[in-house]
């Protein structure tokens, strides 16, 4: 039987996760989950996302979603939430933390920057990570809540607002020097291509997709055994992925479930 894996995220940015996943383990049951009705986490106090997350995890269980992985595949959510998700369950829960690590290998000029959501960056765990790998390195931290609009819309519309990116990249003023840029925030890579090219290809772009996508193969590696390892089969029956949101996406490109996570507090 097929694992499942459920991946969730404020918006659609967590499909950047997603992707690697699909890669790296086309024989697993998918699930996407955003609660875009809260969207963006950067903004929200680490006492709601808790709240939200902690719903989630109510509405899995309500609804015998029968979980396998849960990928927070939100920094945010991640940085803020994840140890104290992982008290509340049993599911196995993997969470995305900023590249630092990668980062300080690869620089050359000794200067990295991290652009993430304000909650990311001002996170206690977020400056335990440069502390543990950015010593003796120039660690410039950067963040951003318009680029997470900005993805969202060029996700679901094709539509990229060129004015309104470079007036936001403008503002956010990456240091000269810098040679390796994390993107701290799963949305960022969806653009990716468009930060690229506004500084020409001079800063090395780096995100956490692919190292959370073996971090989850590991976990269900030693859950199940072996043979949820890598696979290579090409003959394998790709299954239909299921999305769900917790307000209305006003697109054709995907096919979406609304659903409504209660406040367990409430106890409704």
């Amino acid at each position: 039987m097929s694992s499942h894996i459920m991946v969730f995220d404020s918006g659609i940015g967590g499909t950047t996760v997603l992707e690697h996943i699909k890669a790296l383990l086309p024989q697993a049951q998918l699930s996407y989950f955003m609660d875009n009705a809260y969207l963006p986490y950067g903004k929200l106090s680490q006492e709601t996302i808790v709240a939200r997350l902690t719903s989630l995890l109510h509405h899995i269980t309500a609804h015998h979603l029968k979980v396998d992985v849960l990928v927070i595949a939100c920094n945010t959510a991640s940085t803020l939430a994840l140890a104290k998700i992982r008290e509340l369950t049993n599911i196995p829960v993997v969470g995305v933390v900023p590249a630092i690590k990668p980062a300080t290998l690869l620089t050359q000029t000794q200067r990295i920057g991290l652009l993430a959501t304000p909650a990311t960056i001002s996170n206690r765990y977020t400056q335990q990570l440069i502390a543990l790998y950015g010593e003796g390195l120039t660690v410039d931290l950067y963040s951003s809540v318009e680029l997470v609009a900005i993805a969202e819309q060029f996700y679901f519309t094709g539509e990229f607002n060129q004015a309104k990116f470079a007036q936001e990249m403008k503002k956010i003023a990456i240091k000269p020097s810098t040679d390796v840029l994390v993107l701290g925030c799963t949305h960022f890579p969806i653009l990716a291509k468009q930060i690229d090219n506004y500084y020409n290809g001079t800063i090395k772009l780096l995100d956490s997709g692919a190292a959370i996508a073996k971090r989850v193969a590991a976990v269900l590696a030693e859950k199940n055994g072996s043979e949820y390892l890598v696979s290579n089969n090409e003959a394998i029956q790709k299954k239909p992925l299921n999305y769900y949101a917790t307000a209305s996406v006003l697109t054709n490109k995907l096919t979406v479930e609304r659903v409504k996570l209660i406040d367990s507090s409430l106890n409704a």
